[in-house]
């Protein structure tokens, strides 16, 4: 290879660090987490264009999107190598999906808890609190917000960053509101809702919620043992409701990965475009850059990434 030709897309770099500065990695959760660039793939120049694709989840299909549309680098929320390898085969679906996008050329990156710890909860808390459309908050509920598990070590530029948010309401919210507020900010078309069973039918939209925890993805960890009326999260398992329930509280899970998709496709989308353009300019001004590269790109929320779980209607027609 020449040695003009850098071994790393240059556009792939930019990005990188575009993610970085917006979530470092020292945000994440290292204790099990795995956030990083988990595919850097080889550069083919004039291969690929620069654009960047957003998902939750790093399936097949987002794998055969981003061949098709000629990304150069994915940014998958979910770490799709969450624990060491010893090996890549074809066998395993993830491993094949990694193989396939190494020889095109395209990069992996997943920030995962690190974007949680800076912003993906207070974005939740955001819809919980205020009357919204397509995950944009409106008026405000008076309410006042704590960190369930603060950062070990704060990290310059991110105060009050952590894992999980706790609401305390100055004024008590009904359950059915909350309901609501959910569903038309994640524009779901349903719930999973669990109650204390001394509630009768007919009053359990009415009960009064004044606390709430809440948590992207799988919450179990990190609401357990809360003192509040609500849990909010994508999955709690089926033990871990039947407790709270029996303590009085109430459960609401929207699947795990609905809690997630929205905010890449509302915020994270929208902070990464003038970063990004930053770093390329920076890049074009040091000379940095391919002189057969331009600053046009862009980012764009997969089409065909979402949860496995479906909420289907009874009977099931269409389906």
């Amino acid at each position: 290879m020449p040695a003009s030709i850098p071994r790393v897309s240059p556009f792939t770099q930019a990005v990188v660090q575009a993610v970085r500065k917006l979530y470092p990695e020292k945000l994440a959760d290292s204790s099990f987490d795995n956030t990083g660039l988990l595919l850097e793939a080889p550069y083919r120049q004039q291969h690929l264009k620069n654009s960047v694709l957003l998902t939750v989840d790093l399936t097949k299909a987002v794998a055969d999107e981003a061949i098709s549309r000629g990304d150069s680098v994915i940014i998958a929320y979910h770490p799709i190598i969450f624990r060491g390898l010893k090996s890549l085969t074809q066998a395993n679906t993830q491993q094949h999906t990694l193989l396939r996008l190494a020889q095109e050329g395209i990069s992996v990156y997943c920030p995962h808890t690190a974007v949680d710890a800076a912003g993906l909860t207070d974005w939740l808390a955001d819809i919980l609190t205020c009357s919204n459309e397509f995950g944009h908050p409106g008026k405000s509920t008076l309410h006042e917000r704590s960190i369930i598990t603060p950062l070990k070590e704060p990290v310059e530029g991110f105060p009050g960053a952590g894992y999980g948010k706790i609401i305390r309401f100055r004024y008590p919210q009904t359950l059915g509101d909350i309901m609501d507020r959910i569903t038309s900010g994640l524009v779901l078309p349903g719930l999973s809702v669990a109650v204390p069973q001394s509630v009768p039918v007919g009053k359990k939209a009415q009960i009064k919620i004044s606390s709430v925890g809440l948590c992207a993805g799988s919450g179990g960890s990190t609401l357990n043992g809360l003192d509040v009326d609500l849990l909010f999260t994508g999955e709690l398992s089926h033990h871990e409701a039947l407790a709270a329930i029996e303590q009085g509280k109430c459960v609401i899970t929207a699947f795990h990965s609905n809690t997630e998709r929205l905010f890449l496709m509302t915020r994270m989308q929208n902070k990464l475009f003038p970063e990004l353009q930053k770093q390329i300019d920076a890049s074009i001004k040091e000379g940095t850059w391919e002189k057969d590269l331009t600053s046009d790109f862009q980012i764009n929320a997969s089409h065909v990434d979402r949860d496995p779980f479906e909420m289907v209607d009874s009977p099931w027609k269409g389906w």
